[in-house]
């Protein structure tokens, strides 16, 4: 097989299962782990994966700074999933937060039908917008800097008012977690330092994500798997993560 060919093939199993690993590729394509170890430079260096501990990972495609508008369609059916199991954890008269998340777009729109008796805080004005829809829910925004990409707020000042709530539970998004540290990632500092005031504001902790983002991860980690009490995504993971989910004693809803 000649390197090109061996560089599409890898592709396609990263396509395939969302992660590939550099002693399985190398078995399956009869070359030494140092040749594959270089394939995935290469194809890195391409933008079309990224590395990680002892294989790879597909390249991020919606970061965080990507418009929200532009974010929104992207997997939209699978949000939806999401919204709706994360919806059915909410009470009445509760007082829950949520995080900047086109998949906490589509909660907000869930609840607003419920017609739950809720306080809800965000830092997302789309989130707001829907909420005020409602005569049974309180929406709260938080104010501080705004980040018009993502059209909501994040820093120090929304920060402070995050920290003088005590939520019931709190939605939060992520760009992926990274299954060698179990850490929980986002591409930013302001961000990932907003989001881990709601965590620590919060007494159910859950984070909101698709199933492709279990193989991903970016630069910024806010937390650890200790840190939280579930992660609610559209369908399980391979097995290989959910025995790491197991063991770390992560809830998957």
């Amino acid at each position: 097989m000649f390197t090109e060919e061996r560089l599409d093939a890898i592709l396609q199993c990263l396509h395939q299962d969302g992660k590939v690993r550099v002693k399985n590729l190398s078995e399956q394509f009869q070359v030494t782990e140092d040749c594959i170890r270089k394939d995935l430079k290469v194809l890195e260096n391409a933008g079309k994966l990224k590395r990680t501990y002892g294989g790879a990972i597909l390249s991020q495609d919606y970061p965080l700074e990507r418009d929200v508008i532009d974010r929104r369609t992207y997997n939209e059916e699978k949000k939806i999933i999401i919204a709706k199991k994360a919806a059915d954890l909410i009470k009445d008269h509760e007082t829950i937060f949520l995080d900047i998340s086109t998949t906490n777009i589509k909660l907000a729109e869930i609840l607003v039908e419920t017609r739950k008796r809720l306080v809800v805080v965000s830092n997302m004005i789309d989130i707001l917008q829907i909420l005020a829809r409602s005569s049974t829910i309180t929406p709260i925004g938080t104010g501080g800097t705004m980040y018009r990409t993502v059209n909501g707020f994040m820093g120090a000042a929304t920060i402070e008012v995050i920290k003088q709530y005590s939520f019931d539970r709190a939605f939060i998004g992520s760009c992926g977690v990274d299954m060698v540290d179990l850490s929980i990632t986002t591409l930013g500092v302001e961000d990932g330092l907003t989001k881990k005031a709601a965590l620590l504001s919060s007494r159910h902790k859950y984070i909101v994500m698709e199933r492709d983002k279990f193989y991903f991860n970016d630069s910024y980690k806010f937390a650890h798997f200790d840190d939280i009490n579930g992660i609610i995504t559209d369908e399980n993971p391979d097995q290989s993560t959910m025995n790491v989910l197991d063991a770390a004693g992560i809830t998957l809803y």
